[in-house]
Parts: structure tokens; sequence; C-alpha cells
């Protein structure tokens, strides 16, 4: 157990700085939008001359990306921009909304060249080939490569939902393109007239792309859970600490990836001195700013123990619980009245996918208790939340 005051090992690596977020999001912007207009004219032309459909709605939908990119770049610059009066948690969360713009273009573009892809189907038009058709594919193949691994790097070390919006839509634009150029060889060597499917499968491709991008940014500014494994890194950090004795009711809020705001219960033996229980709860908060970057808020639970009695009915709960789903967590553990009859007075916590409603839950643990501790009444509140 490390002391209340001590830093916690094996913090994990803080965020970047948001001016280093905001100028690594330009930068990817204005780079983005470079290659993507040099992609969109030598598509548009080559596909234009040879009468290549596919070729050309690949060229548009390069043009788009130039859209999307002036989208993220915009995000990133409202992003840095400090907290004020109308928005006190700062301006973080732009970058989700510039991903969310990303998704909705995308899949538009989608829909439009699926439509057109449609009508080339049947009513096929050859297309005049030449070697142009063959390098221009080929190099925004490369091009698109690069800017994936770039986009992506920038997008793990920054832990940015639009840069990775982005990487992803370059990957997509990869495979679009490699199918319409497979599909404009097949069509010169076996005469086939292919153009129409390889425009489909573009738009498949895009469309597959940006429903991703879309449900992923939806479901971080609706509120998504933190993944388990903050959740199960948070609570260590904060058992480590001496005089804890337990976690629950842990809550993250995000803002932005640099911009968390956490909520915990910490049970502590209430016979710790309150002054005490206050520079406890300070160390935990302090730690995690040092640790995360992360605005923590601890919640002090004063509770029995070391008394016999109360640690005996409170395991008797904890293994009631237990026998009806071994992933319920009992906390808030209180015992109130005399040696003759008494409330035992708790909560659970329960998985969101427990199949037990949380009466069921709630009149089922009674009578387990009940049963084992005849001169015992209970008063159970019932929570939802993940459970580690």
């Amino acid at each position: 157990m490390t002391s209340a005051t001590s830093p916690l090992p094996q913090t994990p690596q803080q965020p970047a700085p948001p001016a280093a977020r905001v100028r690594a999001g330009i930068f990817s912007g204005i780079l983005g939008i470079a290659c993507n207009v040099l992609l969109a004219a030598a598509k548009i032309a080559a596909g234009a001359l040879a009468g290549a459909l596919s070729l050309l709605a690949d060229g548009i939908n390069n043009l788009t990306d130039c859209g999307s990119n002036a989208v993220s770049l915009i995000g990133f610059k409202v992003s840095g921009k400090p907290a004020d009066r109308e928005h006190p948690f700062g301006h973080r969360r732009a970058e989700s909304v510039s991903a969310l713009i990303v998704a909705v273009i995308v899949l538009a573009v989608a829909a439009e060249l699926a439509a057109q892809s449609v009508q080339r189907i049947f009513a096929p038009e050859a297309a005049a080939f030449s070697l142009l058709l063959v390098l221009v594919p080929a190099l925004s193949i490369a091009v698109k490569l690069f800017l994936f691994v770039f986009n992506l790097t920038l997008a793990r070390r920054l832990r940015s939902d639009a840069l990775k919006a982005t990487a992803l839509d370059s990957l997509t634009d990869c495979a679009a393109t490699a199918a319409v150029l497979a599909c404009l060889l097949l069509s010169h060597y076996t005469g086939a007239e292919l153009d129409g499917y390889a425009g489909i499968v573009v738009a498949g491709f895009i469309a597959f792309a940006g429903g991703s991008v879309l449900k992923e940014t939806v479901s971080k500014l609706l509120g998504s859970a933190p993944d388990a494994s903050t959740v199960r890194a948070l609570k260590e950090r904060v058992l480590a600490f001496g005089g804890v004795r337990g976690v629950h009711d842990l809550t993250v809020h995000s803002y932005g990836a640099d911009k968390l705001y956490a909520t915990v219960h910490v049970e502590v033996d209430s016979n710790m001195p309150l002054t005490a229980a206050h520079d406890l709860a300070d160390a935990i908060e302090k730690a995690e700013e040092a640790a995360t970057g992360a605005q923590l808020t601890v919640h002090i639970d004063p509770l029995v123990y070391g008394d016999e009695r109360v640690d005996r009915l409170r395991k008797t709960a904890e293994e009631a619980a237990e026998t009806l789903d071994a992933r319920l967590r009992v906390h808030d553990f209180r015992v109130v009245g005399g040696q003759e009859h008494a409330n035992l007075i708790f909560d659970v916590a329960a998985p969101f996918d427990c199949k037990l409603s949380d009466a069921a839950i709630a009149e089922r643990l009674r009578a387990l208790l009940r049963a084992r501790e005849p001169n015992t009444d209970t008063v159970i509140t019932v929570e939802r939340q993940n459970v580690e």
C-alpha cells in the first residue's frame, strides 16, 4: 500500500497538451487537403478523358475528402479554444462534432455514387483504356496508404476521434481505388463492362467507413461508458492508498480526450478522523490528476469495520448476492438496530445485462437474508452500472 500522500506508480501516459493537439490537427488537415486536391484533379481528368465512371467517382470522393479535411481542421481549431462562460468544460467535443459532420458527408457521397453506378450498369459504356488509367489509381493508393499511417499514428498519440475518422477514411479510399483499378484491368483484358460494378464497390467501401465513424462518434457524444481497462486502472490506483477499504459508484464523463471528469465513492473506516478522511480524498484527487489529467471528485463513505457482528452480516449479504449473480456487488453496508433485531441497509451494483429486474434482485436478496438471519430486515437499493 502506498501512503495517502504518495504519487502512484505505473500511471498511464498523460494526454497531449491542447496546443499540441491543435497544431497536429491543423497540420493533418492541410496535408490532407493538398493531397486530396491533387488526387481528385488527376482522377477526374483521367476518368473524364477515358469515360471511366468508377475512376471519376473515385475522384469526386477525393473532393469530398477535401471538405472532410477542412471540417476536421475547423474542428481542431475550435477545440483549442479555452473554457468560457457558455462552455465551462471547454470546446474539446468540437473534434467529435467535426467527425460527425465528416461521417454524414461521406454517407451522402456514397449514396450518390451508388445511384450513378446503378445507372452505368443498365447503360454500360466502354472506357478508353490507357496507361494513365493504371498509373493514377496506383499513385492514389500509395498516397492514401501514407495518409492512413500518418493520421492513425497521430490519432493514437493524441487519442483523437477526428484523426481516427480521417485515417479510416484514407484506408477505405485505398480499398475503393484498388477495386476500381482491378475492374478497369479486368474490363480491358476480358471485355466485360465492370465500370458500374466497380462504382458500386467504391460506394460500399465509402458507406461502410462513414457508418462506422458515425456510430462511434454518436456513441461518444451521447456519453458512452469508459472502457473496462480505464475503470480497472483507476480503481487500482485508488485502492493503493492506505485507508481505502473499497471503491464503488465510479462514473467518468469525457469532454474530449484530454478533458475527463470523474466521481468515485471511497469506503473508509468510520473511526478515521474527519480531517484525515478529507486529506485522503484530496490526495487521491491530486494523484489522479497528475497521473491522467482527469478531474476526480472523491466522496468518502465512512463504514464500520472490525466489528465482528457487522463484518459477519456484511459477508452474509455479499454471499447471498453472489448466489443470484456472481457479478452483483454489495457496498455502503450499514447495520442499524440492537442485538435482538437489526436493519441491514446497503446498495447492490448490478450489471446492465443482468436479466433480473431491480425489484427481483431486492426481493430475492431479502428472502435469502431473512432465511439466514431471521432477526433482520433489509433496506436494499439496486443500481445499474458497469460492474468489474
